[in-house]
This record gives structure tokens, sequence and C-alpha cells, in this order.
């Protein structure tokens, strides 16, 4: 038997109540009993009645709006996010709030709830760190919540990325091939899933499958910063490392300068693979070799799976992985 489609009529009946009643309820006006509201809510909830978004939008011209939440803004992996996820908003004429956390935890927590007391219809989360605070504040809220460009290992909020373990696998790999016996991985926290679940979890294949022992010393954390990577070269050096996968293009930059100023000529005494193919990567020279994620695209993707939950239409996977690619510039042989 086809389902037939619940309409306000339908609830304003079972309720025992007005229409108009019901469509305070829905929209969140406050000028409702709360003994009334339970009630209309309960229906809701039993007949499962989803209001029409766009009707809904019409007759209360509420506009829609999203929180986007940016670790730093500076950065340039996560400002290519940004422009996908604002262009399918500006196609939908959401309303976009970004803000700037900081890469910092206590301060990712305050934005997000200055955010949600905002009444932001929904919100997009970029940043590798997900800390147990903001699980906390995720499992609370009842807004629809997307990461973008990062993984949630227990998918408790939908997340839109590549297959991190695949593409370390890959680009370690090609260093592997190209005779490199010692492979650094330098990346951010391993205590950060995106780092130490699925980036380590890629190196070690590639090192298994050439039949290479892990090293722990040949791992390597570090902030995304420039001077971080100009720093890190001495260490990589020490380490008697001959090639590197980098998890962030600037910090990639800083230890592609760090070798040149050593000294070292890139590619043939080191090699060296950067994750993010941001413009930095044509700006560098040598030019970087890169894993490529199509950056773009997954800022809109994210946008489009929060536009799916927020209108609350059927979600065939939480966690959806786009394809990725290496491509090859002159920090490679």
């Amino acid at each position: 038997m086809e389902k037939q489609t619940i309409t306000i009529y339908d609830v304003a009946r079972e309720a025992n109540v007005s229409m108009a009643t019901v469509s305070r309820v829905v929209n969140g006006n406050p000028n409702v009993k709360p003994a009334t509201r339970k009630k209309v809510l309960e229906v809701i909830d039993r007949l499962d009645y989803r209001p029409n978004a766009v009707a809904r939008g019409l007759a209360s011209k509420k506009t829609t709006t999203v929180g986007v939440i940016i670790p730093d803004v500076t950065n340039m992996f996560f400002s290519s996010l940004a422009r996908g996820i604002d262009d399918v908003a500006t196609m939908y004429k959401y309303n976009i709030i970004l803000a700037n956390s900081d890469e910092n935890s206590q301060k990712e927590v305050q934005v997000l709830n200055t955010l949600l007391a905002k009444q932001v219809d929904g919100l997009i989360y970029m940043g590798h760190d997900i800390s147990d605070s903001i699980r906390q504040e995720f499992s609370r809220s009842k807004t629809p919540i997307v990461l973008a460009g990062s993984v949630d290992p227990d998918e408790q909020v939908g997340s839109v990325n590549i297959d991190y373990v695949a593409a370390v696998e890959a680009a370690t790999t090609r260093l592997i091939d190209s005779g490199n016996q010692k492979v650094a991985l330098v990346t951010g926290p391993l205590a950060q899933p995106i780092n130490g679940q699925y980036r380590l979890q890629g190196y070690k294949q590639a090192l298994a499958k050439a039949g290479l022992a892990y090293d722990e010393s040949l791992v390597f954390e570090s902030e995304a910063s420039y001077h971080a990577g100009l720093a890190m070269f001495k260490q990589l050096q020490k380490a008697g490392a001959t090639a590197a996968l980098v998890g962030d293009d600037e910090l990639a930059f800083g230890v592609l300068d760090g070798a040149l100023d050593e000294g070292i000529s890139v590619p043939a005494d080191f090699e060296l693979i950067t994750s993010n193919n941001t413009k930095l990567t044509e700006m560098a020279r040598p030019q970087m070799t890169s894993i490529d994620q199509p950056l773009y695209d997954i800022g809109a993707v994210a946008m489009r799976l929060l536009t799916k939950m927020m209108n609350k239409e059927d979600i065939d996977a939480k966690t959806i992985r786009l394809g990725f690619d290496i491509t090859t510039r002159k920090s490679t042989k």
C-alpha cells in the first residue's frame, strides 16, 4: 500500500487543534501553550509528519541559516572547502555564518554553542580535532551536523572526505617504489583519528606490502605551519629519512625549504609528497607532488548532505567518500 502523505490538516485533526497552531509549533513560534505544543509534537512524531521545507520557508519568510566552523581561515585547505560549501549554499539561498575556531578546542566548543544559540538550521564542521567535549555537544544538539574533509569513526554525524587510508598507502608506496627505504610520515597529532587511525594505517599498510619494518622514529607529529616544517627537516635528516609524506601543504612547503636551506637537492636526494594539493603546491620550487583531494567537491557535497538532513530527506549513507588522485610535480623522481 502506498504511504499517504501526512498533511498539516491530518495533524491538526488528530491533535484537535487548528492548523495555525500546528504551523506555529512547526515553525517554533513561542505563542503556544507548552501542553498544546507537547500534544502536537507527539502527533507529529506518531504520524511522521514532515513539513514541506519550501512551503515552510515561504510561509514564514524564514531563511535557512547554516553555521560553518573553520579551524584556520588562513589555511588554504579549509578555504578551498569553504568555497564549495558557499557555492551550494548560495544556490539554495541559505545564509552562512562563518566562525573561526583557531584550532583551539575550548574555542571550538564556545563557537559551536554560539552558533547553536543563534539557532542555525545546520552546521558544517571542518577540522580534524573532534575532542570529547565537541562530541558531547554534537550528541546533545538536535541540529544536523556534517564534517567536511574530516572523519568521524563513530559515524555520530555526517561526513564527506576521501579514503585517507588508501590515499596515504598509495603515496607512501610511490615513495618506496622510487627506492626509498626510509620514508617518514609527517602529520598532525596522532590523537586525531584522521592521523592516528587513518593516515598511520595507510602508511603501515604500504610498508607491510613492501616488506619494510615499521619504525616509529620515522613518524612525526607537527602543527600545520610553514615554520614547523622548516624546523622539522633537521629531525627528518637525523632519523635518516630520504623521503616524506606530509599531511599539510604549508607544513610541506616548510620541509621543502628546510631541505634547500641545508643544501639538500629535492628530488635527487630527498623526495616529498604532500596531501592537499592547494595552490601552494604550484608556488613552491620545486613544485610539490600531492595527493589530490577534490576540496571544492568535498565542501559542495557536505553542504548537499546537510541540506538533505535539514529537510529530513532519506540519506543513503552518513559518510560519503569521494575519489582522490596523486598529482605528480617536481618534488618526486
